[in-house]
């Protein structure tokens, strides 16, 4: 593994959630722990994060939201199969049961999906070199569809792709969550086709579900790492391509650190949601600041940087 160079890209989630959410990652960003962060538009503190990101010269790309708060589309702010009947987005769960029953109109999730390409292009003047999903939506059955139609409209390059190794060997994960996990995992397998297909690209190893909030630890992000890079380089060769000696490797670690958001301030229309506001953000951040997780990364040859360096 000496000889590998890995390129590493640690993506700051829900930027633009909270003031306090922004004020972490921006710390995060400027002691070399983040690398990359991803913007809620319709996030309370949106606006104010692009604008930290264009004074720090951070790396920003979307988090497309369609699962908490309110659309940002006008014309889906009133009538639309994407709303409740309190008139938010359905819910991380709310969101997949509603699509399993049919109930979302495909036609409006783009019109949404557009419109948050569209502020983000106002809030930050460029588009995003790289768009996700809050809470993994863009993955899913149909969604996956339309989301890879808009990236390859707009000519986003890059995407996320949730499938992390080792994933299955991680006991500390309750069976809920976990159940959940081989959820996201089983659709984002659907999901390579498709992205392939419209020409989208996304790093070689996807980090982020294992180390999630009180998860997280030196250690657990270490081993992360190394067991991706082990399995990743075992794939590779084969009699026809053995591996070149200087490979480059890519990962995206997906994080979510902040400081803890206080009620009633912060969300994307209906205030923070619980895990905003627990000590679990600070966790990741105290973490994720570490000296010796930066020192491991000169001493593996780890470089961390965005997408658009990729």
């Amino acid at each position: 593994l000496r000889m590998l160079q890995v390129k590493l890209i640690v993506t700051g989630d829900d930027f633009g959630y909270c003031p306090r959410r922004n004020q972490g990652i921006v710390d995060c960003f400027l002691a070399g722990a983040v690398s990359n962060v991803s913007l809620l538009v319709n996030g309370s503190t949106a606006a104010d994060a692009a604008k930290l990101a264009k004074r720090y010269n951070i790396p920003i790309g979307l988090h497309a939201n369609l699962s908490e708060g309110s659309p940002v589309c006008e014309v889906l702010k009133t009538n639309s199969s994407l709303l409740n009947q309190h008139g938010f987005f359905h819910g991380k769960m709310g969101f997949r049961t509603a699509l399993s029953k049919g109930l979302l109109n495909m036609s409006e999730v783009k019109q949404e999906l557009k419109a948050q390409v569209e502020l983000f292009h106002e809030l930050t003047g460029h588009l995003p070199p790289h768009m996700d999903g809050h809470q993994h939506i863009h993955v899913l059955p149909e969604v996956r569809h339309v989301f890879a139609e808009v990236l390859e409209e707009y000519g986003i390059k890059y995407t996320r792709v949730p499938i992390e190794p080792g994933l299955h060997n991680c006991d500390w994960i309750p069976p809920s969550l976990m159940d959940f996990y081989l959820g996201v995992e089983e659709d984002s397998f659907n999901t390579v086709d498709v992205f392939t297909k419209h020409g989208i690209r996304w790093p070689d190893i996807y980090i982020g579900l294992s180390t999630m909030g009180k998860n997280m630890s030196v250690s657990n992000i270490w081993s992360a790492i190394d067991t991706a890079i082990v399995e990743f380089m075992s794939k590779v060769p084969s009699p026809a391509h053995p591996v070149p000696q200087s490979r480059t490797v890519t990962i995206e670690l997906m994080v979510h650190p902040g400081y803890p958001s206080v009620l009633p301030i912060g969300g994307c229309g209906e205030g923070p949601d619980d895990f905003s506001q627990s000590w679990e953000r600070l966790h990741e951040l105290q973490t994720l600041i570490k000296p010796e997780l930066q020192s491991h990364y000169r001493t593996r040859n780890i470089q961390l940087c965005s997408f658009k360096d990729l």
